[in-house]
């Protein structure tokens, strides 16, 4: 049995929607970050005297580490605060990079700044770098709010270990997710030793100020995203599984009914964190993407069984209540710019793709996807891409392996062969990352600019 969603009064005036393309403001979001940044040097450099010897030189190399390191402490926070104007606008995936990089320079940042502070106390009271343990220890002792950092640090060192690739690989998501969630713990018991013993903010109220600013604006935001909306979506919507079918072998969709659905603001290619109020399950959020465009009173996942959870989803009763955040994702049909689209799946990336397949304007011919798979029993949804492939005048393309498991040439000669304009469409592209590596490369080599290549990694 499979499960069919088409058509519908929304998925028909999402199709008629004219193309209005919007900028992503990835670049002045940087461009803020940077002048923050700026400004924090500004402050050390104006705060800092002449300095005069090595001990010196290291407590102000100290102080400029640990002001950049509470600075980057709020951007990491920021940036989980799941704020709409960054997860739909960016793009989550893009914001999940910026904030794996910036927890890494923060990190980094933050031991320094030990390193360096309590080398140089122990330089100041005549003690060597041996001494920087019997200092350190010391300094908690003595200096206010400096345990609680103690523990703050201890809890950033913990989480960076269990964020390192092969530790994050091995350990279930689950595990990680909670874990990462100390972040917030972490920050919070490493602020105030920055406010009670950082000498810029006692010699600058105004520097003071912003301090609390900047971190009560990102406090404000992770309370106002992180609970309150979620809270106030699944009050007002009340979604209910209404049943699991089994797509193929492994996949399978769950159809999820609620009230007012349409207006949730969710568009074909978004995905949501989904919490399933089963036995087993309360406790775990997974992202998985819409598989068919929104309806008033039904919404529709397809998951491929890679995990305990994704799994887990071929026992959901019918009734079982549903706690989604989101939408996020961008995705979506606003990022296009030309007439012709090609829309490239890999596995089951294809489920972002069906959706905007349905819905994405265009004019017969104007619609390519090509889905890539190991074999065609693993062509999950294809009757459904058939049928709309048809209906539309799209064009429908797959890719497997051949019966002796060579992959598909998919190189910008065959992309160029069979799609002769190609470097006139925009590009949506979903796949694990190898894939979408190769893929995009081979798009470069087939002429078609960066700007028109649109991706989102759904790798956990």
């Amino acid at each position: 049995m499979t499960s069919t969603l088409a058509g519908g009064r929304a998925a028909r005036r999402q199709t008629m929607r004219r193309i209005r393309p919007r900028r992503s403001p990835a670049v002045p979001l940087l461009m803020a970050v940077w002048a923050g940044a700026a400004a924090v040097l500004w402050l050390w450099w104006h705060n800092t005297p002449s300095i005069g010897d090595d001990t010196g030189r290291i407590v102000n190399a100290g102080r400029i580490t640990g002001l950049l390191a509470g600075y980057l402490m709020a951007l990491v926070v920021l940036q989980m605060a799941r704020v709409p104007a960054l997860e739909r606008r960016v793009g989550s995936d893009r914001v999940a990079r910026w904030h794996a990089m910036t927890g890494r320079y923060t990190l980094c940042l933050v031991l320094a700044h030990v390193f360096l502070i309590m080398w140089g106390y122990a330089r100041q009271a005549g003690l060597g770098l041996a001494d920087i343990v019997r200092q350190t220890t010391d300094s908690i002792d003595q200096l206010p709010d400096l345990g609680k950092a103690a523990i703050g640090t201890a809890l950033l060192v913990l989480i960076g270990l269990v964020s390192i690739g092969p530790v994050r690989r091995r350990m279930p998501y689950d595990t990680w997710y909670h874990v990462h969630l100390l972040t917030y713990a972490a920050v919070f018991l490493t602020f105030w030793h920055q406010i009670s013993t950082g000498n810029d903010f006692a010699v600058q109220p105004v520097a003071k100020t912003f301090w609390y600013g900047l971190y009560g604006v990102v406090s404000a935001l992770v309370l106002w995203f992180r609970i309150l909306t979620p809270i106030r979506l699944n009050l007002r919507h009340r979604m209910r599984v209404e049943a699991v079918i089994e797509e193929s072998p492994g996949i399978v969709s769950v159809l999820i009914g609620g009230r007012r659905l349409h207006r949730m603001g969710a568009e074909a290619g978004q995905f949501f964190r989904w919490r399933f109020l089963a036995p087993g399950m309360r406790f775990s959020s997974h992202p998985y993407s819409l598989s068919a465009a929104p309806r008033p009173d039904l919404l529709r996942i397809t998951v491929k069984a890679i995990g305990d959870h994704s799994a887990g989803l071929r026992a959901l009763r019918p009734g079982t209540r549903v706690w989604a955040e989101g939408p996020y994702g961008a995705l979506t049909a606003s990022r296009r710019s030309r007439g012709k689209v090609l829309l490239v799946a890999g596995g089951v990336g294809i489920t972002p793709m069906r959706a905007l397949f349905e819905t994405l304007p265009g004019a017969a011919g104007d619609i390519t996807l090509l889905y890539r798979a190991t074999t065609t029993q693993d062509l999950a949804l294809w009757d459904e891409l058939a049928a709309i492939a048809d209906e539309r005048g799209a064009r429908l393309m797959y890719a497997v392996n051949s019966p002796d498991g060579a992959r598909p040439d998919i190189s910008a000669e065959t992309l160029q062969r069979k799609i002769p304009d190609i470097d006139r469409h925009d590009v949506f592209l979903c796949g694990p990352p190898g894939f979408a590596r190769t893929v995009y490369e081979a798009l470069r080599g087939a002429g078609v600019p960066a700007r028109r290549i649109h991706h989102e990694s759904f790798a956990m």
